[in-house]
């Protein structure tokens, strides 16, 4: 991965963006030499999003197994109003 730094961006966003769009080339952004930020083609970001997703997802699973045998054995379920309250709905 290449990289630049913020002063590098803020002298040349517009065409780094089109570095980045036509090549598919990912940028670490640095600032006083750290890396901060990256610039990533939008195609590398939503396969990230999905990735993460489906991490998370299967870290739940567990969870949601253990919930299902509950049910399974008590039939006690957890009311829909205490569902949405919990998630802020």
């Amino acid at each position: 991965m290449a990289t630049v730094s913020s002063g590098q961006v803020r002298g040349g966003l517009s065409k780094l963006i089109d570095r980045v769009r036509q090549r598919r080339e990912r940028l670490k952004v640095t600032r006083r030499g750290e890396p901060v930020v990256a610039i990533v083609p939008v195609e590398d970001l939503e396969l990230l999003e999905e990735v993460l997703d489906f991490l998370q997802d299967a870290r739940d699973l567990p969870a949601v197994r253990k919930r299902l045998r509950q049910f399974q054995e008590t039939g006690e379920a957890v009311p829909w109003e205490q569902i949405k309250a919990s998630q802020g709905l």
